[in-house]
């Protein structure tokens, strides 16, 4: 994208193709395709500078960052939301540098946990460099071009049910997995946001950072089907793919509540 780049060009206002949509929601959609460019980019990023003026590392991982600047109406603020890869493929790689904030979703599993971990090294480097690989590493890239990475803002904990009997497994699963983000949290204080509370604890930590989401369940599978926001599910049953689904009330309003609970703390 040149840097005159026209940002109405590449999104589209939902609201023209789905009324239930709000008139501020635009989408940049992503296509299959891209994956097929994916080397290229690698490959003109380790490309060897022209100049002592050229950085081609910077100028392709600042792809996002550069298009995240503008805004589609000069006169109302703009927030954009990336939804990254779950690998650290060239394409998370700059989703994170064209990020502020990071909000990382934990799910109640042994792989959320060590994931933890990496998440820590792919980002910002492990605590010694290997002597061989480090300079290859993404982080030392980052560092080496003054590249500010952003730091984590909430972490997500997802809730697979609801139900009493299972609870208490995720819950411990869960209390795993705060604990590792705690331990990383004393360690580097500095890649999370600064809270208004004071930090004394795993318990300050927990109220701080964690967010615990619901299961959404057919609530969510229908919101994602027809196009329609919770706030706007006011009947009882749905047709997805000519099945009826029922979605109780109570759920819609538990569900709801998640999300706003979400919003207002973001």
């Amino acid at each position: 994208m040149k840097g005159d780049a026209d940002l109405s060009k590449y999104t589209t206002k939902l609201s023209s193709i789905n009324s239930n949509i709000t008139d501020n929601l635009y989408l940049m959609s992503g296509d299959g395709n891209l994956e097929l460019i994916a080397p290229l980019l690698s490959e003109r990023a380790e490309a060897t500078p022209l100049s002592a003026s050229d950085n081609p590392w910077k100028k392709i991982h600042s792809i996002i960052r550069e298009l995240s600047n503008k805004r589609l109406d000069p006169d109302r603020p703009c927030t954009f939301f990336i939804d990254t890869n779950p690998s650290f493929a060239i394409y998370t790689q700059l989703a994170i540098v064209g990020g502020d904030k990071l909000l990382v979703p934990i799910n109640a599993d042994d792989s959320s946990i060590f994931a933890i971990t990496g998440l820590f090294n792919l980002i910002w480097g492990t605590s010694v460099s290997h002597p061989v690989y480090g300079k290859y590493t993404f982080a030392s890239k980052a560092k080496k071009h003054n590249i500010e990475l952003p730091r984590i803002s909430f972490l997500l904990g997802n809730r697979f049910t609801q139900k009493i009997g299972a609870a208490h497994a995720f819950k411990a699963l869960s209390n795993e997995a705060i604990g590792k983000m705690y331990s990383e949290y004393k360690k580097n204080p500095d890649k999370f946001e600064n809270s208004k509370d004071e930090i004394s604890d795993i318990d300050d930590f927990e109220k701080a950072y964690s967010i615990e989401l619901r299961d959404f369940n057919s609530a969510g599978v229908v919101a994602a089907n027809q196009g329609l926001p919770l706030s706007k599910m006011d009947k009882s049953t749905y047709e997805v793919y000519g099945e009826k689904i029922q979605v109780a009330k109570e759920q819609r309003e538990k569900c709801k509540d998640a999300i706003e609970g979400l919003v207002s703390k973001l």
